[in-house]
């Protein structure tokens, strides 16, 4: 799409396409800036939330949750699917990142296949409950948004939605995993 956009513009104003690769890479630079300058504060923030031993307590109030959801009793992967958790529900999604590749890591049993709780943490991941959608209101800020924080709301409803229904079609998914494996078991 950009080669054909960069082909029209040099048709139609061959004069203007250098104005604009560079004008759009100057944005996409200062857009680049501002994203790890928020990204760094949030980081920063989560190595002291884990440092402190509030990742602990976090743990600690998650882990009914963790236990039931994700099946898992080691509090380490707890605490750092906790952390994982908190940080895509500030809308740091990059951010989780660290914690969430850790989490996994844990979770891997070797035998080379996703089992259940891997599977639940990047369903979990991917569509993560959002409270505060900090990135999204900050590239709508960049942009020029007259209400850049308009959209929480919509983003907390849409959150909740997907991840409820992610976590359901997990299970049903592994139901049907389990009945199809104990009928091949049966002779």
């Amino acid at each position: 799409m950009m080669l054909i956009s960069i082909g029209v513009l040099i048709f139609v104003d061959p004069g203007a396409t250098l104005d604009a690769m560079i004008g759009a890479s100057t944005s996409a630079l200062e857009l680049c800036i501002e994203l790890c300058a928020v990204y760094a504060v949030w980081l920063g923030l989560l190595e002291i939330v884990d440092v402190s031993g509030l990742g602990q307590k976090l743990a600690r109030l998650l882990r009914p949750l963790i236990k039931k959801l994700f099946r898992v009793d080691n509090e380490e992967i707890q605490k750092m699917i906790a952390l994982n958790m908190s940080a895509n529900m500030l809308g740091l999604g990059n951010a989780a990142t660290p914690m969430g590749i850790k989490a996994m890591q844990a979770l891997d049993d070797g035998s080379g296949k996703a089992n259940f709780s891997m599977i639940m943490l990047i369903v979990v991941n991917a569509t993560s409950i959002q409270l505060l959608p900090s990135t999204v209101i900050s590239l709508r800020s960049n942009a020029g948004s007259a209400d850049a924080a308009d959209i929480i709301l919509p983003t907390l409803l849409s959150t909740i939605v997907t991840t409820g229904l992610g976590i359901v079609f997990v299970l049903i998914c592994y139901m049907i995993h389990k009945k199809l494996k104990a009928r091949r078991r049966r002779p």
